[in-house]
């Protein structure tokens, strides 16, 4: 076994690595960027090598830095985790040339599998049923459209080299071939350095679900089940849970055996994942295969116990598998939930800025519940616009999917995140909701379930009740500080009466204490609630207790006028008032929103690639105004109705922030 390995990658996933290598009794190196100085990565590692610039394309894309610091620490095998130089077969050619271990896959199976143009040829000639579509490279826009005409709309025009929903579109029409196919090029070209495209049919109504397979250098290759990764927004994984709950026994087999079988025929040798695109009806068909750990490889291990960096590790140092598909079974049930630095609010637009509160779940047993938490940032962190907006991975294991779920929606409610935008009330959404209970998954989930965005859910009953029970008892908390700094006399809780109004709905109730519990008459409804097991104190961003028995935990935080309540995907500023207080209130005049429509505005910190109009310029809706790069995609700005643009406020090659005035029509 190596003594001593290098990490060529960063965030969680360098995190990851190390955790299982100080397990092992590994020592590891750990390379890093300008932006990446103070990471978490940084200070875990025994040693840091830097190497370049924040943009990756200077520092963690290039090869020849990765060999050098490893012959500089004396490194014995390099581990590029994912994305990056994970499947370049060349940078494992050159690590092999230097006398370096590359952990991962031999170089001539990525040249077979990791180009997905490639991999698919091969899986046609080795009779595996693939999606239809034009197998090989194209030259330009005109031919993109050509291609696409013959498959027949929808068509998904796909990266070569791409992964992790990068560099991919879904074009349903002519046009969308005509500006998605330079942008899919672009975006390739920048975040994997190679911009071959392919076009194959769109399957309406999919689901995604990918087996994990892994090998040793003797020739034995078996998969670890399947993950279901259906839950997905602008082709990026969002929700994985593993196993799937639409695979039977035979399905599972069938798809199991047929990715072991196109691992073997490559000589596969580490770990890697063999995706399909299946039917409602349990059909599938091969997609691709990653040749490399996936984002989501920690549902898999908490289903069959088994440690996939280790194995990689092992595999690498030439042992054999100790063990064999006999040996493995799926015990329970996991989810992943993907915390990104994104509004959700904003139609999911990359977020930016610094961790200013970064408080996670407690991991491990949670009694009924088991907690995993990957993530490559502290509190007081940075996420930058250089790389991916991944904060962690946030996992629940339970005995079956039902109590997983519970379990993810706990801890989501025990996450608490300021400073960028983050999806985990979005996240929240999805745990709460019938549909995603029911197993009833596809693609299409987030734009079926949510088609005009997301703006938060309205409150179940429970939900409203604890919103308002948490409110009363701020509301208390505090008045009583003001009486005692003020000097008053009076009792601590003289007021029984009040009135509390919740995203504008207002519920007049009666409160009291009895041994602890503080207990709340809801006359109009005719029933009360209890609250007890309280803890929070003024300044707490996070407010827990039981409401009836059953725990939760809310998002709380002082507003201009009463508080900001989020409760799972519950969002709501709640007053709490004498009720004469809220008839007045009621009687206040609404306040008119200031008039934007004149304003084409950036939804997101990033850089202008190009501006696609000029002053004077007639536009008709739709039209492309100008396209924005954020965490590595390209974002197309539209013109939202017909005018005249009387100024533009920026240029092609400025960085712009979110709000920042992009254009104004006359």
């Amino acid at each position: 076994m190596f003594s001593k390995i290098l990490i060529a990658n960063r965030g969680e996933i360098a995190v990851r690595i190390i955790k299982t290598c100080r397990r092992m009794g590994i020592a590891t190196v750990v390379v890093y960027s300008e932006a990446d100085a103070d990471s978490l990565a940084v200070s875990m590692a025994d040693e840091t090598v830097f190497i370049g610039p924040s943009p990756a394309n200077q520092s963690y894309l290039v090869a020849e830095k990765i060999i050098a610091a490893c012959k500089a620490t004396g490194a014995e095998a390099v581990h590029p985790g994912f994305g990056f130089l994970s499947e370049k077969a060349e940078f494992a050619r050159q690590c092999a040339e230097a006398g370096i271990v590359f952990i991962g896959p031999n170089p001539d199976a990525i040249d077979a599998m990791g180009d997905k143009i490639q991999s698919k040829l091969f899986a046609a000639r080795a009779n595996i049923n693939i999606v239809p579509g034009h197998i090989g490279e194209i030259d330009d826009t005109a031919h993109a459209v050509r291609i696409s005409e013959e498959i027949g709309y929808p068509v998904m025009i796909k990266a070569s080299a791409g992964g992790g929903g990068k560099g991919i579109r879904v074009a349903w029409n002519r046009r969308d071939v005509e500006e998605g196919f330079p942008a899919v090029k672009a975006e390739a070209k920048g975040a994997f350095g190679d911009d071959r495209i392919f076009i194959e049919k769109f399957i309406v109504n999919p689901r995604h679900i990918e087996i994990q397979v892994l090998g040793d250098k003797h020739g034995h290759v078996i998969h670890l089940f399947e993950r279901e990764c259906s839950i997905q927004r602008r082709n990026q994984k969002v929700i994985e849970e593993a196993p799937s709950p639409l695979l039977d026994a035979e399905t599972r087999a069938a798809m199991g055996a047929q990715a072991v079988a196109l691992a073997q025929a490559v000589h596969y040798d580490s770990a890697g994942t063999v995706e399909f695109v299946a039917g409602q009806d349990k059909s599938f068909y091969f997609l691709e295969m990653n040749t490399r750990l996936q984002v989501e490889h920690p549902v898999t291990e908490l289903i069959t116990g088994v440690d996939l960096v280790e194995q990689m590790l092992r595999s690498a140092a030439g042992e054999p598998l100790s063990f064999g598909q006999s040996d493995l079974s799926i015990k329970g049930w996991a989810m992943e939930s993907r915390i990104y630095a994104e509004d959700p609010y904003r139609k999911f637009l990359p977020s930016i800025g610094r961790l200013s509160r970064y408080k996670t779940p407690a991991e491990g047993d949670q009694g009924g519940y088991i907690v995993r938490n990957d993530t490559g940032v502290r509190e007081g962190d940075e996420i930058s616009t250089f790389y991916d907006p991944m904060i962690a991975k946030l996992c629940a294991w339970a005995p079956d999917r039902s109590g997983a779920i519970a379990g993810m929606a706990r801890a989501l409610e025990d996450l608490h995140i300021e400073g960028p935008g983050h999806n985990t009330a979005f996240l929240s959404a999805v745990m709460d909701q019938t549909r995603f209970a029911s197993g009833e998954l596809s693609t299409n989930y987030i734009k079926d379930e949510f088609p005009d965005g997301f703006s938060g859910l309205d409150p179940q009953p429970w939900q409203a009740d604890v919103i308002m029970a948490a409110g009363i008892h701020m509301h208390r908390i505090q008045a009583a500080r003001a009486r005692s700094i003020g000097g008053s006399l009076s009792p601590l809780n003289h007021r029984l009466e009040w009135a509390v109004v919740a995203g504008g709905l207002r519920r007049d109730v009666t409160v009291s204490d009895l041994e602890g519990v503080t207990i709340i008459a809801i006359p109009g409804e005719g029933r009360s609630i209890c609250l007890d097991s309280v803890v929070w104190k003024p300044g707490d961003a996070l407010f827990s207790g039981k409401v009836d028995g059953r725990a939760f935990t809310a998002t709380v935080a002082n507003a201009p006028e009463g508080f900001t309540i989020r409760f799972r995907a519950v969002r709501q500023r709640v007053l709490v008032m004498t009720p004469m207080s809220a008839d007045l209130h009621q009687r206040l005049p609404e306040k008119t929103p200031p008039d934007t429509s004149r304003l084409v505005v950036s939804p997101m910190p990033g850089l202008v690639v190009s501006m696609d109009v000029v002053e004077g310029e007639e536009v008709k809706e739709g039209q492309v105004i100008c396209v924005i790069e954020a965490m590595k995609m390209q974002n197309i700005i539209r013109a939202e109705r017909d005018g005249k643009i009387g100024s533009l406020g920026a240029k092609a090659g400025d960085s712009v922030a979110a709000d920042d005035v992009l254009a104004q029509f006359a």
